[in-house]
């Protein structure tokens, strides 16, 4: 039998775009002061549960502060994978619902919110492409740590897609997950099968 590897996935703290509610994708934003203190209680809280082998996180500015974070309670390095990328929103990141309906994208955003499989994002990705290139970094990283464990710091999107995938759910299901800031999702891969053991946990959080 297969030994069991572990996997913490994480979602990086809050930003400030965050909090404006902003389309975010590849934009190198930093963690706010909250943010901070939410990886710092989200390390504290995975050092207490766990020892992992690796971090592993998306080479984004905010994840990597968040993985930074959790890496330093185990001397280890995080290392950031271009699989783990947040979506590529083209013509819609960094801004607001409000700003693209006044630019006539109302069709595209309510397709977005209806149907997201089927948004065309305006020089973006699909979710479908997105999620092939994070199960297989995920498939890459477990790979690496049999039997282990590994902590995955990445983005909402790029989170609720690995989920729906360990799941064997299809991409109409992506409204259909939640993942704040800093959530921990805990799985288990037994060499054959992932299992989801707990999904957004916040318990955590608490300042």
């Amino acid at each position: 039998m297969m030994a069991r590897t572990t996997l913490i996935l994480v979602r990086h703290g809050q930003t400030e775009w965050n909090v404006g509610d902003r389309f975010r994708g590849r934009a190198n934003i930093s963690l706010d002061a909250t943010g901070m203190a939410q990886a710092e209680l989200t390390a504290r809280y995975i050092a207490a549960h766990w020892t992992p082998d690796a971090v592993y996180c998306s080479p984004l500015l905010r994840a990597r502060q968040t993985a930074e974070k959790i890496a330093q309670c185990f001397q280890l390095h995080e290392r950031a994978h271009p699989g783990l990328l947040d979506i590529d929103y083209g013509a819609w990141e960094g801004r607001t619902v409000e700003e693209l309906r006044a630019q006539h994208w109302e069709q595209a955003l309510k397709l977005w919110y209806t149907r997201p499989q089927d948004a065309p994002i305006p020089g973006g990705e699909t979710l479908q492409t997105v999620r092939l290139r994070a199960m297989g970094a995920l498939n890459e990283i477990v790979e690496r740590h049999v039997g282990g464990t590994v902590v995955i710091v990445a983005h909402t999107v790029v989170n609720r897609l690995l989920l729906l995938g360990i799941l064997g759910l299809g991409n109409e299901r992506f409204w259909h997950l939640g993942q704040d800031t800093c959530a921990i999702n805990l799985i288990e891969f037994d060499g054959e099968h992932y299992k989801l053991l707990k999904m957004n946990d916040t318990c955590h959080l608490s300042f």
